[in-house]
């Protein structure tokens, strides 16, 4: 019996270890100022084979339980922020890195360049918007 399960042990390290490899999952974003959670953002393989991420949870928000996105553009404009696709078209950059997307910031309606980076394991999403060379990073949480 213990050989058993030494063997079954072994044969799902490397399924637990390439799930810390990935950024899909359901990841708890946090507001750059208070530090408190403010959404829950699932990312996922897209049908292209790249990254993106939907808003599943509102947890705090300024307007209200749902919020709509009334300074976006085209067609998410004044759409519910919740079930809104605000990352996509993240590519393999390297282990655990991931590039060449973009992300949405309903907040504000402005779509940025995105990359993301897995950290401690797999634990924390490092989730960077940038404009040019000027990147800026969230922190984002495994749930």
């Amino acid at each position: 019996m213990r050989q058993y399960m030494m063997f079954a042990a072994l044969l799902l390290a490397p399924v637990v270890a390439s799930a810390q490899d990935s950024p899909a999952g359901r990841w708890q974003t946090v507001d750059d100022d208070s530090g408190k959670p403010k959404s829950v953002v699932e990312i996922y393989r897209a049908r292209d084979g790249n990254y993106a991420g939907k808003v599943v949870e509102i947890i705090d928000t300024t307007k209200g339980a749902d919020p709509l996105c009334d300074k976006c553009r085209g067609s998410n404009r004044n759409k519910p922020v919740k079930g809104m696709v605000i990352l996509w078209g993240l590519k393999p950059d390297g282990p655990g890195k991931w590039s060449g997307g973009s992300v949405l910031d309903p907040e504000n309606g402005k779509t940025y360049k995105s990359k993301i980076e897995l950290h401690e394991g797999g634990a924390r999403l490092g989730m960077f918007g940038c404009i040019a060379f000027i990147c800026r990073q969230q922190v984002w949480i495994r749930q």
